[in-house]
């Protein structure tokens, strides 16, 4: 299975060998390449393929992956040879596509540098460190083994014990923590060791003669060897003891590499070498390719694995410092950022070209920033204005600008707690100086040098970053940002960014064209760069206005006012301090929430819905209008707790004025918005249109308090939307336009559904802890932070006292505290130089935390911050496992992957905290052509076009592959979708590829137990089980149930659909038994969850009635088909298409159940054979019969609480996932229109057979075993799609076979919209 891959990504990663067939843009030709030791390989290069894509493809090749320093030649047929420069591009040197063209490649000469270089790489071969392997890879490597080994199939022994893991495990999560890990694959070793010698450096007679360096290598035969590296070769010199001897030995063997010199000094070493290279080999391409900003593990292998000596781990750690080689040239990241931006961009392959260097110089930067940030907040790099106070610090390594962001949030509770003096007002809302006013006399100094450091707060970080964001996208000739990101370690926020050229060198006060220093007193403006932000401003929407400064001057500005625009010593125009790109959001407008700004994502979908409803109002006013308002409102009023009245009115005001816009704003390009009102900016302009600016801001505000958070709301009850922990709920939120302070609304909106309100409200505990966690590490010295961690968790999870420190801590903690707030911001990030009475408080700080008063924290937290009020048990409600994840994820913190047992009073000791890992935000491009390109492949997809879909699919991943590489997100949905399209065409082998590829990719950039690598996982079960692996599919059925308690736990109408999902898998082999224990655990899962009116719950109804359908219980099918009905009148009404399916259903029962007793009274025995095998069956299951009893007793009783479930609920596809469900949905609509109904995955057949041809089918006295092939294939993949004359009643009546129902989900949408 996995095997095919490989020749197709191996030698030429950008371009694989499908694409050469879809693709006009990207054509391959062979070009042989003669190697140093003279052997050959072929290469399949483009000519628009540069000189460094083919040096990384030998650098990927078996044969030459260890020649670092050689030249290349180009041959062509003619004769001629060209040497190749590294940066430039085939087809600028010679012609490649006529053919009869060759590479040579020739050794250069090693000098310091490349040596150490080459030794490095060398390292990094004989070690498996870079390979990892997917559990996915492992499964299909072992399954493939096993059906070698054994011809005669051990199968139902193995699906045993599956069986056994899977129904067990939900209940103890805990547990489940230590699977997720695979234990480390067996290293190989090739040699004991090989490290510099202590003869360097060579002395001063033999660099003369071209040593440039000594090592002492270990061979696995024991032999010690000493090799000197000259500028050609490196052979084993005759050094033995203390002393130097630099004549070649007897053996006179010496090679031009190191690996080709070793494997003629040792045989071991060679056989270990090849069978290094076979290992990764059989990996697939992707695993071992380096990611380049890996997420973080929240857990660590436990046991802990044993740290051996390694020199070439310690070299490396001690010569590599904070991102910064030593030797060479720091990079000057501002310049190469700034030129990459300056590349042409007119044609697609120079956008190509242009967007892949932006991309890796980002990525670069990031890397350097996090090394160099580690290095400022560990106080390894000292700061550029060591005598200023410390929270004003700057520090610059690596050419990178490093400064602190302040915590906010924290103060202000604290504040809220403490009602301190006024003294610490003007700092505590990161006012970068409050109004001018100052408080008290002897505040002024201070306040001074407030406004001149601008100090920032968390928020104000954030929204740089995002302003910055959105104008590296807006991409205006001649209007520069800086690269940015941002660093959480430990407690601290540090900002980096790459240096402004000529601001260390001088005042940059001279320099500042545009914008205001010091929060509007003095503006600047100049014409030519005004011209350029106005550019920008049309793309951001953001309207050109006037202010007035301090002395009463009216400048014509078009961004924030406290923005600075400066003209570099390059003569670029750089645009900083972007932090109100968007308007302030005026449902927030006390002073606390300055930073509180609405999100670029609402501002498009408003406008978009502003223009298409000015273009309705043009067309239909007066009807268009009297309909909105009465729709609109009836959905606010069933799905949230909105006063239904108020939000009525509300919604004619905007709709009113929506039509009144219309007349003015002729399209949506029109509509822009005003980013200082409601500052404390003083506006110019009438009075009337400051109004209007503001109304129009208001409007926004209210359009996302009054449609789209209750929209939201809706589509997170129906399932529409389905976030499975914190980071998917977050990425819901925004992709929403939504701001996570929103986060208590939602939670209030979805009171009934419990998943929903768990989700939220562990949501919020995390993230009040994690403020409290920043805090307590902040003031932790380094040795105790592993202690103080411990401590913090069992506050958190167990139940645990104050440690009462020498009788002092208590008492001197208040008082602590008021001083450590009032002096916070002003001595910022007290990273106190170890004074003994400063430690020894610090000490008390953190561990006179205990579960009261953390929780009391958090709850205050949670009022002051998101106006939630968490119940009073909160702490017992919370789920601990998702809530130690998520607090994990976003605090840096690594615990031993091992079972807590978190009902103790201290479940966490010091020794379970491995690691703190810094946690990153950045503004990394990605690549905007590649997207739009997945978005129409969407549409064509949802339109059935599948070749069309194929075709754009491939082309983004063609782009995306040479943009960004393989390893990242983008990269991983293109596979997604492209295995959708594979799979509905019916080609499952390839199907699988993509969605190996996508997995793979998956659990490097996002994590192991992120929800999407679950689905993954899930997608890949379906794909084998269409294959018929039915193995297989169950192990990876296993693996995606694990990750889901994980990040989710167990109680998510995700987990119950993938029951359903497995359920079938095993009712496809036979096991009926354990398929309907599945079956009845989903059950129970969606009544508790969604209650018994959900059409989820109607779903699993339905997989009953067709399972005991299958074991002959016609009876009981009845029963559970009856329910389906009972729910489907009732949700959608006795007209639509599924709820008469499902009376068709019911008749088919009543009709079997009727033959049933008839053949038993004539006594046919050839009948009787169907009748006799379920007997048989439950004969032989006795369990099967306390399921059927227990079925028939839940369904007469009907579990679960009777909870109304608000709204009209209907379900996604789940054989695709969340995010292409919407695609698939539309292209059932269209389907469905077009008469075709859909098969369960979206795959069209032929319409439903007249219900006479179905009753024929079943009179011809089908066996169970028969029924149960023919009937269940509809809930999985059917092998052969495209078999249509194959009868197959599930597949044609969605009522809703596991994923089925949702088949139909958008026709119910249609009508709920008309």
């Amino acid at each position: 299975m996995i095997q095919d891959t490989k020749p197709e990504v191996k030698e030429s990663e950008n371009a694989s060998s499908e694409n050469q067939t879809k693709q006009g843009d990207i054509n391959l030709f062979p070009v042989p390449v003669k190697t140093q030791f003279g052997e050959k390989l072929e290469l399949q290069l483009s000519p628009s393929d540069s000189v460094m894509d083919v040096r990384q493809f030998l650098l990927d090749a078996p044969e030459t992956c260890f020649f670092t320093c050689y030249d290349l030649l180009l041959n062509t047929k003619e004769g001629s040879s060209h040497h190749l420069e590294d940066y430039h591009e085939i087809s600028e040197v010679a012609d490649i596509t006529t053919g009869d063209s060759s590479l040579e490649m020739i050794a250069a000469l090693y000098d310091d540098r490349s040596i150490r270089a080459h030794v490095h790489r060398t390292r990094e071969l004989l070690s498996l460190s870079t390979l990892h392997s997917s559990l996915s890879t492992s499964l299909a490597l072992q399954h493939e083994m096993n059906q070698n080994a054994t011809a005669n199939s051990g199968e139902p022994a193995k699906t045993e014990v599956l069986e056994l893991e899977n129904l067990g495990f939900m209940e103890d999560v805990s547990g489940s923590l230590s699977n997720l890990l695979s234990s480390p694959s067996k290293e190989i070793k090739c040699v004991e060791s090989i490290v510099f010698s202590s003869f360097n450096p060579p002395p001063s007679y033999r660099r003369l003669v071209g040593d440039l360096i000594y090592l002492d290598v270990v061979t696995l035969e024991g032999s010690k060897y000493c090799i000197t590296g000259t500028t050609t070769t490196f052979y084993v010199n005759s050094s033995s003891g203390n002393t130097l001897d630099p004549k070649p030995t007897k053996a006179a063997s010496e090679a031009t590499t190191l690996i080709g010199l070793l494997q003629k000094i040792s045989s071991k070493f060679k056989k270990a070498f090849r069978e290094m290279l076979e290992r990764k080999a059989s990996a697939h391409p992707f695993e071992n390719i380096q990611s380049l900003l890996p997420p973080n593990s929240w857990l660590g292998l436990h046991p802990v694995p044993d740290h051996r000596r390694d020199a070439a781990r310690a070299e490396n750690s001690l010569t590599l410092s904070f991102g910064s080689e030593l030797i060479g040239m720091q990079r000057d990241w501002n310049e190469e950022l700034q030129s990459c931006r300056e590349f042409p961009h007119a044609s697609p392959q120079e956008r190509i070209l242009r967007d892949r260097a932006l991309y890796k110089v980002s990525s670069d930067f990031v890397d350097a920033a996090i090394s160099g940030a580690i290095g400022v907040i560990s106080r390894c790099i000292p700061p550029i204005n060591p005598t200023d106070p410390e929270c004003f610090h700057m520090y610059v390594h690596n050419n990178i600008f490093f400064s602190f962001a302040v915590d906010a949030d924290l103060e202000q509770l604290s504040r809220k707690q403490l009602s301190e003096s006024n003294l610490v007002k003007p700092r505590v809302n990161g006012e970068k100086s409050s109004n001018g006013e100052v408080e008290s006399a002897a505040d002024v100094a201070s306040e001074a040098q407030l406004a001149e450091s601008e100090q920032a707060t968390y928020a104000s970080s954030n929204n740089d970053l995002k302003g910055t964001k959105a104008y590296q996208e807006a991409d205006v000739p001649g209007l520069y940002n800086l690269a940015m990101a941002i660093v959480d370690y430990r407690g601290h926020r540090v900002v980096a960014q790459s240096v402004l050229p000529g601001i260390l060198q001088g005042d940059k006060s001279d320099s500042l064209l545009y914008g205001s220093v010091d929060n509007g007193k003095k503006i600047c403006w100049n014409q030519d760069f005004h011209a350029k932000v106005l550019e920008a401003s049309k793309r951001l929407r953001v309207k050109e206005h006037s202010v007035v400064d301090g002395s009463g001057n009216i400048f014509q500005i078009a961004a924030p006012v406290e923005c600075k625009g400066i003209v570099g010593s390059d003569d670029r125009h750089y645009l900083l301090d972007l932090m109100r790109v968007t308007p302030r959001d005026a449902n927030y407008t006390g002073t606390n929430s300055k930073f509180c700004i609405l999100r670029p994502e609402l501002i498009t979908a408003f406008c978009q819905a502003e223009a298409a409803k000015t273009s309705k109002s043009k067309e239909e006013k007066p009807a268009e209008q009297e309909q909105q308002q009465t729709e609109t409102p009836v959905k606010v009023a069933e799905t949230s707790d909105t006063k239904p009245l108020e939000s009525e009115e509300d919604k004619t005001g905007i709709e009113e004025s929506g039509s009144k816009t219309a007349d003015v704003a002729n399209k949506s390009e029109d509509i822009r918005f005003n980013p200082n009102v409601f500052t404390e900016f003083k506006l110019a302009g009438s009075p009337e249109e400051i109004a209007a600016d503001e109304e129009s801001v208001r409007k926004v505000s209210s359009y996302l308090k009054d449609i789209v958070l209750p929209k939201f709301i809706q589509d997170l009850c129906t399932l529409e939307v389905s976030p499975m922990d914190g980071q998917t709920l977050t990425e819901a939120l925004h992709a929403h336009g939504i701001n996570v302070r929103y986060i208590g609304k939602v939670a209030d909106g979805t009171k009934h559904l419990p998943h929903l309100w768990d989700l939220c409200s562990n949501e919020i505990v995390v993230r009040c802890a994690k403020h409290i966690l920043k805090d307590v590490l902040r003031d932790t010295a380094d040795h105790d932070i592993g202690h103080a961690v411990a401590h913090f968790y069992n506050c958190l999870f167990g139940d645990c006292q104050a440690v009462s420190g020498k009788g002092v801590a208590n008492n001197t903690q208040s008082k602590n505290q008021k001083k450590e707030v009032s002096g916070k911001s002003g001595k910022g990030h007290s990273r106190s130089k170890a004074g003994t009475a400063a430690s020894s408080r610090k000490q008390a700080s953190c561990m006179s935390l205990s579960s009261e008063s953390l929780w009391a924290d958090i709850l205050e937290f949670a009022k002051v911050k998101y106006q939630f009020e968490l119940p009073e048990d909160a702490r017992s409600r919370v789920k601990k496992i998702s809530v130690i994840r998520n607090l994990c994820l976003k605090v840096g913190v690594t615990i031993a992957a091992k079972k807590y047992d978190l009902n103790a009073g201290t479940p966490f000791q010091t020794s379970d905290i491995l690691n703190l890992q810094p946690v990153v935000k950045h503004s990394i491009p990605v690549c905007s052509e590649a997207k739009e390109l997945v978005e129409t492949g969407k549409v064509q997809l949802a339109e059935g076009m599948l070749n069309e879909a194929y075709t754009l699919f491939t082309e983004a991943f063609t782009i995306l592959q040479q943009v960004t590489g393989p390893m990242h997100r983008e990269v991983a949905n293109c596979c997604r979708y492209l295995a959708m399209v594979l799979y509905h065409a019916g080609d499952m082998a390839a199907a699988i590829m993509q969605q190996h590829k996508e997995l793979i990719i998956n659990e490097r950039c996002l994590g192991l137990d992120h929800p999407d690598t679950a689905h993954s996982y899930g997608n890949m079960a379906l794909f084998y089980h269409g294959l018929n692996q039915s193995e297989l599919a169950l192990r990876h059925m296993s693996r995606a149930l694990l990750l889901l308690s994980l990040s989710s736990g167990p109680d998510h109408p995700d987990v119950a659909a993938t029951y359903i999902n497995v359920a079938m898998m095993y009712q496809d082999i036979g096991k009926m038994n354990t398929a309907l224990r599945y079956l009845q655990e989903a059950l129970k899962k969606n009544e508790r969850l969604l209650g018994e009116e959900h059409i989820q719950t109607a779903v699993c109804y339905h997989a009953l009635a067709i399972a005991f359908n299958c074991v002959g219980a016609y009876k009981l099918s009845h029963q559970h088909e009856k329910k389906t009905y009972d729910i489907l009148v009732k949700q959608l009404g006795e007209d639509d298409s599924r709820t008469r399916d499902s009376q068709n259903w019911m008749k088919t029962f009543k009709v079997r159940e009727a033959q049933m007793t008839a053949q038993k009274q004539k006594g046919q025995a050839a009948n009787a054979v169907s009748a006799q095998a379920a007997i048989d069956l439950l004969k032989a299951h006795p369990d099967l019969i306390q399921a059927f009893q227990a079925a028939s007793a839940g369904g007469a009783s009907g579990s679960g609480g009777n909870r109304e479930v608000s709204g009209e609920n209907f379900p996604r596809g789940r054989g695709v996932d969340e995010r292409s469900a919407r695609a698939v949905a539309e292209a059932r609509k269209k389907a469905a229109a077009r008469g075709l109904l859909i098969r369960p995955h979206g795959v069209p057949v032929q319409a439903l057979p007249p219900l006479t041809q179905l009753l024929n089918i079943i009179n011809s006295g089908m066996t169970p075993e028969n029924t149960a092939t023919e009937d269940t294939n509809g809930a999985v993949v059917d092998p052969h799609p495209q078999d249509a004359t194959k009868v197959d009643p599930q597949g044609q009546t969605p009522v809703g076979l596991g994923p089925g129902l949702a088949a139909l989900d958008s026709k119910k949408q249609k009508q709920s919209g008309k």
